[in-house]
This record gives C-alpha cells, sequence and structure tokens, in this order.
C-alpha cells in the first residue's frame, strides 16, 4: 500500500477554490476548503474518508470560504492555521457580523513543528503573498521511513507593501518528498513587484491632475488595503489635497488589519506609530470611510476602492464629471466588461511568476511536484519545462483525480504534449511573414492572442517575442498619456460616457471612440 496520496476535490482551476486531502500513512489532512459547496466532501467524509485535521494556508475565499460550514457540519474536527489567518477568516462571510463567526479554527506558531497526532508534526513558514499566508511542512513517521511534504498554499518570494516575502533560505534544503505547489502565473514572467507598484501609482497620478476620478473594485482581503497602502505612502500622492474612499468590505478588512498591527513588518509598524494607517481625516491624502447612500463629492476628482461586487454606474451614470475604471488583471482570466464606463487594467502580482516557481522547487528539489491553482494551460506550461519533468515526478491534476505518490521507485520521465510549433519567415519587400501551423489555433489561448488580429513585437535578447494586443488595448491605446483637459477631444466631450458617444447628431453616435477622438459635433463640458 502507497503511503503517500492526494486526492484532488477542487484544484483551482477557473474560478475553483482549492480543496485537497492527503494521505500521509494512517492519516487524512484537508488541506484548504475553498469551495462553496461541500456536499461532496461531506459525504466523503460520512461515507469512507474521514478526516484527521484541517489545515487552512490563507483568509482568502478560494482557500477557505468552505470552512464554516465544514465546522458545522463536523464541529470536532480540527481545524488550524497561523494565527493571524484565524483573525481575518470572518472576512469570508460578510453576511455575519464577526463577533457572529465562531472561533473554530485553532492558531499554530511559527517555525516550530508541533505534533498535531502521533507520527505527524506541522511546521509553519511564512508564505508571503498575504499577511498570515502559510507554507505547511507536514512531517510523518511511519513504520519503515519518514515522509515529508511541503505544501505552498498561495506564495510570494517578493515583500510586498503589507506583506514580507516567502523567505526563501528557510526552507532551502527541505528536500520534501512531495511539493504541492500553486501555479498560478504559468511560466510567464513579470517585473518587480516594486515597479510594477511604481507603474500603478504613476497612472492614477495621471488621472488625478486632468481631473478624472479613479475606481479601483477590489476584494475585501489583500489587494483593497495594498493599494491603500501603496496610495497613502507614494511620493505621488503624499500630502497631496486627495480623498481617498473606501466601500464597506474592503474598510471591514482594514478593520481587522489594524487590530493585527503587531503581526506586521516592521516598516509598516513603524510607519503607523507615525500616521493611521488607514483612517484619516487630518494628514493627506485624506482616507474616509464612504458611508451608505451617500456618494462622494465631483467638486474634484477622488480615488475610491471599491467592493468588488458593488454597482459601479452609481458613482459614474448620469455624473457630469471623468471616471476611469482601473481593474486588477488576473493572469489567465479575462477581466469584465463595463459598458458604462472607460476601464484599463493593471497588473499588481501577489504570487510568483514561474522564474520564482522553479527557483523555489530547485532549492526544495522534491521527488513529486503537485502543481495546483492556475488555469489548465498555465500549468501545463509549467509541468512541460524540460527542467522540471527532466529531474521530477510531475502531477497536474484535474478534480476529482487521485494522485498516488510512491516514494523510491524508479522514475521514468513521462511522455508530455508537444508545445513547441514550427513556422517560417518569408522577408518580402513590403514587411515579414511568419507563418506558423494551423495545429497552434487549437490551445485556449489562440482566441485571447488572435483577439484583434494585430501583435506586438519585440526583441528580448536574441529571441523575438510576439504578443497579441486585446480590443481593450487597442481602443485605450492612448492610455500611457492621459489628455490635457484644455484639448477638443472625445475624453473631454460632453457626451462622452463609458467610451462611447452619446450625442444623438453625432455621426458616432452609438459608437465606441478613443479618448483622443473628434468630430465636429465636440461640445466641452
Amino acid at each position: 500500500m502507497i503511503d503517500l496520496e492526494c486526492l484532488a476535490y477542487s484544484v483551482g482551476h477557473a474560478d475553483d477554490g482549492i480543496c485537497l486531502l492527503v494521505r500521509l500513512g494512517i492519516y487524512q489532512v484537508l488541506l484548504d476548503c475553498g469551495i462553496t459547496n461541500i456536499s461532496l466532501l461531506i459525504n466523503k467524509i460520512k461515507q469512507q474518508l474521514p478526516i484527521d485535521i484541517v489545515l487552512c494556508s490563507h483568509a482568502h475565499s478560494d482557500h477557505a470560504q468552505g470552512l464554516l460550514a465544514l465546522h458545522k457540519t463536523f464541529p470536532n474536527l480540527p481545524i488550524y492555521a497561523s494565527e493571524t489567518t484565524t483573525k481575518l477568516l470572518p472576512l469570508n462571510w460578510p453576511e455575519l457580523a464577526i463577533s457572529e463567526v465562531p472561533d473554530f479554527c485553532q492558531p499554530l506558531p511559527w517555525h516550530s513543528p508541533v505534533e498535531l497526532l502521533s507520527g505527524l508534526t506541522v511546521e509553519l513558514f511564512p508564505a508571503g503573498h498575504l499577511p498570515g499566508a502559510t507554507a505547511f511542512l507536514l512531517t510523518y513517521t511511519g513504520k519503515n521511513r519518514t515522509y515529508k511534504l511541503l505544501y505552498t498554499g498561495d506564495f510570494f518570494l517578493s515583500n510586498s507593501r503589507l506583506v514580507e516575502g516567502l523567505p526563501l533560505g528557510d526552507l532551502r534544503g527541505l528536500k520534501p518528498d512531495v511539493l504541492i505547489v500553486e501555479g498560478s502565473y504559468g511560466t510567464a514572467r513579470y517585473p518587480h513587484r516594486r515597479q510594477l507598484e511604481n507603474n500603478l501609482a504613476e497612472r492614477v497620478y495621471q488621472a488625478i491632475i486632468s481631473g478624472t476620478s479613479v475606481i479601483l473594485p477590489t476584494p475585501p482581503l489583500g489587494l483593497g488595503q495594498e493599494l491603500l497602502m501603496l496610495l497613502r505612502s507614494h511620493h505621488y500622492f503624499t500630502g497631496r489635497d486627495l480623498d481617498i474612499w473606501v466601500e464597506s468590505k474592503v474598510a471591514r478588512g482594514c478593520d481587522l488589519y489594524l487590530e493585527l498591527l503587531s503581526q506586521f513588518p516592521t516598516t509598516v509598524q513603524n510607519f503607523a506609530q507615525h500616521q493611521p494607517l488607514f483612517w484619516d481625516e487630518k494628514v493627506k491624502p485624506r482616507v474616509l470611510r464612504r458611508s451608505p447612500g451617500k456618494l462622494p463629492s465631483t467638486e474634484k476628482p477622488y480615488i475610491l476602492i471599491a467592493d468588488r461586487d458593488t454597482d459601479l454606474s452609481q458613482y459614474i451614470m448620469n455624473q457630469d464629471h471623468h471616471f476611469i475604471v482601473l481593474l486588477p488583471e488576473v493572469p489567465g482570466k479575462t477581466s469584465q466588461e463595463l459598458h458604462f464606463a472607460y476601464t484599463e487594467t493593471y497588473l499588481l502580482t501577489a504570487h510568483c511568476d514561474g522564474l520564482g516557481t522553479t527557483q523555489l522547487i530547485h532549492n526544495l528539489r522534491p521527488q513529486h511536484i503537485i502543481f495546483v491553482h492556475g488555469c489548465p494551460d498555465y500549468l501545463a506550461d509549467l509541468t512541460n519545462l524540460e527542467e522540471l519533468h527532466n529531474r521530477y515526478k510531475i502531477h497536474s491534476p484535474a478534480n476529482g483525480t487521485l494522485v498516488e505518490l510512491p516514494i523510491g521507485e524508479k522514475f521514468i520521465v513521462p511522455t508530455l504534449p508537444e508545445t513547441n510549433y514550427e513556422g517560417e519567415l518569408n522577408e518580402l519587400d513590403a514587411g515579414v511573414i511568419v507563418s506558423l501551423p494551423q495545429s497552434i489555433t487549437s490551445d485556449n489561448r489562440w482566441s485571447t492572442f488572435a483577439d484583434t488580429g494585430i501583435v506586438e513585437v519585440r526583441w528580448q535578447g536574441e529571441e523575438l517575442v510576439l504578443r497579441g494586443i486585446s480590443q481593450r488595448e487597442l481602443l485605450s491605446h492612448t492610455g500611457d498619456r492621459f489628455i490635457s483637459p484644455e484639448l477638443d477631444c472625445c475624453g473631454n466631450c460632453l457626451y462622452y460616457r463609458g467610451q462611447r458617444c452619446v450625442n444623438p447628431v453625432s455621426a458616432l453616435y452609438g459608437f465606441k471612440v478613443t479618448i483622443d477622438g473628434y468630430c465636429p459635433m465636440f461640445e466641452s463640458f
């Protein structure tokens, strides 16, 4: 009988959450419960798969939202997490007051192995990504040998404004038998987090000085608080006469952060000694709670940190004021379209890119790797990396798959699907033609790549990189520079609403228009 197995109830594809059941010898351990419907899990537990303990990596909903229902069904089932995570978990159930959420999750210390069951210990390492996020090292001592399994949850090596990155040196050389690791960003490579923060700050700053208010919809936990800290501390905004409004769900998360200030990095605690971390009506920029039923004044531009599910039209429709909605970009997912507002996307990484993921793997040197959390195409890119599948036993299970994890057996390199495509180059007088095989269109990502039929090409070292241009980018090609309020153009026209012309006497009426477009029917505010 194989001592290590992983049953993937939900592996985090698309909008799925994470819920993994691992067996280490005689014990069953549930890693996260980020699913909304736990009926299948409950039936399995009642029928044949009793769970011994539950470990929650962090408080984001896709890892934790099913825990309360699980606790109510099995009130004696032990659930563990870091101390910070136990305090942030109530944000997953906004319909309940925080005091109404039962204190069902038990805290465990950092960097200290704890024997939870006879022969089974767990040790917690900070994972970056979110306050309290944890990588769990499980060690099981069986009759014939000791087994080690490391589960990263969501992890990030870089520091963000409120969270220090995963300390790779603490994990180096652990050599777990099994590594369960997220692959949210696949093999993609992204600029450093601080550069992305500066890019976003500059975008917001340019909007404000041009008289445009900025709306930033966010989830209640993590991104909203990071944005507030960025706007509070960045030199573009320090001392600026500017109001930053915060809607209720994000504000609830801010309040819990303030209760956990001692758990935050020293730099954050030092900042809080000189001025409030979030709520401040005196120091500029001012950070204010948005009262229900009362809209911010449009006499001057403002910033709104909005709840992700709020109706943004209440701020934009019928307002003689310019707005831009900045939506967080999630690699592998398409951002929502807002027909009533001008929108752009921004990237603020909170997970490791391909380079960071492989760096962690090579430092740990596991025998088995299980990739979870990410769109299937991105995870396939990771499993197809030659530097990985020549060294490790790689798995990328679908929902409901049982992965057996034999230890010490001879490793046979699996046959992997081909992902490289050979093409041809033809130089003509008028340009260069790149011909690719028809088979490339069978990849799910082709429709996004070929959305407009326009590509951006750039050199990267000795390699030429092609990137498809989306309709959103095409429409907002002037987005890198905000237009002057004195310019006669669509962006400054009285009849410009949600990227469309609403002037019935204009030839552009009803059409999407770029902000620097113009027609003779232009009327200024």
